[in-house]
C-alpha cells in the first residue's frame, strides 16, 4: 500500500504523536458515516438529519429525536478496528500523547485509548435534564420511547446536538495534545464541521499526516497523503 513506509518511518521518529479523528475512523467498525455517497446526510428522513439531532428539535419532540437516535446514532455492537487499537497501542508504548475526536461512538476508549479528547461527547454518557443524575447507555437503548430520569425528567445525550456549543474544558485539552504534537495524523475526517477543524490550526510540529479516503482542506499542506481507509492503513504499522 503506497505511503506506508513512509507513515512508518514517520511514527517510528516521533514521540509526541497526536491523532484527530472523524467519522471515517468507525466505518470499518460499521457505523455509516455522515457525508459520503451513502451517508447520513444523503438518506431520505421527514426530517433532515441536522434538523433532528438539533437541541431545539429536541426540546420540542424529543420522541421524534429519540426514534432516529436510537436508529441512526447509536451502534452498541460496533467493535474498535484496527485503526482504533493501534491508536492505543502507540499510546500504550509512549510514542503518543492521544487522540482528539470528532466521533461520539466511544471506541477509542474501548479500544485502550487513555487521553481521549471528544469534541463533540460520547453515546455512553447521558444525564438527567432535570436534575443532572448521570445515566449510561443502558438507559437509552433499555426505554421504548423517550428515556425518563426517576425524577421524571427527561433523559438527554451527553453529545453536543446542533446549536449547541462544544465545552470548553474539552476544547482547550484538545489544543493542549495538537499544540505539543511533533507529528499529527487527520484521520478519517473531511474537516468540513467547525469549530473541531479549526484546532488544526494549532498545529506547528514535524510532520502532518493526512489518512482519509476523500480530499480534506488539509491534503496541501500534509508532509504524507494516503488516501485508503484508515483502518488498513493503521494496520499495516508496526508499534
Amino acid at each position: 500500500m503506497d505511503g506506508i513506509e513512509e507513515l512508518q518511518r514517520i511514527f517510528d521518529e516521533s514521540r509526541r504523536i497526536v491523532f484527530f479523528t472523524g467519522a471515517g475512523v468507525s466505518t470499518e467498525s460499521g457505523i455509516p458515516d455522515f457525508r459520503s455517497a451513502d451517508g447520513l446526510y444523503n438518506q431520505k428522513y421527514k426530517y433532515r438529519p441536522e434538523t433532528i439531532i438539533s437541541h431545539s428539535f429536541f426540546e420540542a419532540d424529543p420522541a421524534e429525536f429519540y426514534r432516529f437516535y436510537r436508529d441512526r446514532m447509536i451502534y452498541p455492537a460496533a467493535k474498535p478496528n484496527p485503526a482504533h487499537l493501534a491508536m492505543a497501542a502507540l499510546e500504550k508504548a509512549g510514542r503518543s500523547l492521544g487522540v482528539v475526536t470528532q466521533n461520539i461512538d466511544g471506541l477509542h476508549t474501548m479500544a485502550g485509548s487513555h487521553d481521549v479528547a471528544e469534541l463533540h461527547g460520547c453515546i455512553y454518557r447521558n444525564h438527567c435534564t432535570r436534575c443532572g443524575k448521570a445515566y449510561g447507555l443502558e438507559a437509552i437503548t433499555s426505554s421504548p420511547e423517550v428515556p425518563h430520569c426517576s425524577c421524571g425528567g427527561i433523559i438527554k445525550p451527553d453529545v453536543v446536538l446542533y446549536e449547541e456549543g462544544l465545552d470548553e474544558d474539552v476544547i482547550s485539552h484538545g489544543l493542549d495534545l495538537i499544540s505539543q504534537a511533533d507529528t499529527l495524523v487527520i484521520a478519517g475526517t473531511s474537516l468540513v464541521v467547525y469549530p473541531a477543524a479549526g484546532l488544526i490550526n494549532y498545529f506547528s510540529g514535524d510532520h502532518l499526516v493526512v489518512i482519509n479516503k476523500s480530499a480534506t482542506p488539509q491534503d496541501a499542506r500534509a508532509d504524507l497523503l494516503i488516501q485508503q481507509p484508515v483502518g488498513e492503513v493503521m494496520g499495516c504499522i508496526r508499534i
